[in-house]
């Protein structure tokens, strides 16, 4: 009798914790908020070099938008017209952008996990994550059945969408055939180990493909916590020079997109330490903002906003070459 209520109360349990009466269906084109053809006219904005777009793909997962302390949710369904809209607006024009002249690009909406499930893992938070991957994993096993056709794959992504792909690498590239098609993943926002993988390596090189960059971005004045618990000693570049320079100074930084839809160029020296970055206070007209921030992981893409694109670009360019070799 006690086992029965045990089961019934551990489904109620999931349900409700999830509330999803069905997973999503990623041939339905309403489930991506981007596919190549299907560009915003911000998105377009942004791509004047064509020439990537039908030798090479971009898959990218964006970073948590569902941050609201009042919804008690774990998991947000991807129907939610404001949620979509914070993806489209900011994730999609500010962060994904960066990689629209590397290659066409694919953005599939999931079930994102709340921002608390980072601060209780072992609450639920794993839970919300692994829901959240599910989603992720099943839109790019429909990429590859149905719009890859064999193209080189760039995995773009930042916090937790960085999760997400970081387990993805592991599900389908690492020591499987299809790292014969990666050029790079860029996963900003996250602690990667350094044995994480057992055949995809840090690239530590401008020009290397076939592996994983990674960065966190720090002001001067480190966030002690946060640094210790969650980046000390993980695999990390320097993403002004690509590799494992100690500084990089402001007169080589290509420049960071502001959300006033500005580049400014040569804005802040780079430092790079034991599993992080930090930077100096960026040189902008609204620098000021900057001096209240504990740290700059909000804008780990947007600061490199133009440091990504040209090595995306410069990365890709390089995969075809070699493939033609």
């Amino acid at each position: 009798m006690f086992s029965k209520i045990a089961v019934l109360v551990t489904l109620w349990n999931l349900s409700t914790f999830y509330c999803f009466s069905q997973n999503p269906n990623y041939a339905e084109k309403a489930n991506w908020a981007v596919l190549p053809g299907n560009y915003s006219k911000e998105l377009s904005s942004y791509l004047k070099d064509t020439s990537l777009l039908s030798k090479v793909d971009v898959f990218y997962v964006y970073p948590t938008v569902f941050l609201d302390k009042a919804d008690e949710r774990w998991n947000i369904p991807i129907e939610d017209e404001g949620q979509r809209k914070k993806i489209i607006d900011n994730a999609i024009r500010f962060q994904a952008s960066a990689w629209v002249e590397a290659g066409r690009l694919f953005v599939p909406f999931y079930r994102q996990a709340h921002i608390r499930s980072y601060r209780n893992i072992d609450k639920g938070g794993r839970e919300a994550l692994m829901f959240a991957y599910s989603d992720v994993k099943a839109s790019f096993q429909y990429y590859l059945d149905h719009y890859n056709k064999g193209r080189p794959i760039i995995l773009a992504g930042h916090s937790q969408g960085s999760t997400h792909l970081m387990l993805l690498l592991k599900d389908f590239f690492d020591n499987k055939p299809l790292q014969k098609q990666l050029v790079a993943a860029y996963l900003p926002g996250i602690g990667i180990k350094k044995n994480e993988y057992q055949t995809l390596k840090l690239l530590t090189d401008s020009t290397q493909t076939g592996g994983y960059v990674s960065w966190n971005t720090f002001k001067k004045k480190l966030n002690h916590e946060k640094y210790d618990n969650w980046y000390k000693g993980s695999s990390v570049v320097n993403p002004v020079t690509w590799d494992l320079s100690k500084t990089a100074d402001r007169s080589i930084h290509r420049g960071f997109l502001f959300n006033n839809n500005t580049l400014y160029s040569k804005s802040f020296t780079t430092h790079l330490i034991d599993g992080a970055i930090w930077i100096s206070t960026p040189h902008f007209p609204y620098r000021s903002m900057a001096w209240t921030m504990d740290d700059y992981h909000i804008g780990d893409v947007n600061l490199f906003w133009e440091d990504v694109r040209h090595n995306a670009k410069l990365r890709a360019s390089t995969f075809i070459k070699n493939s033609e070799k």
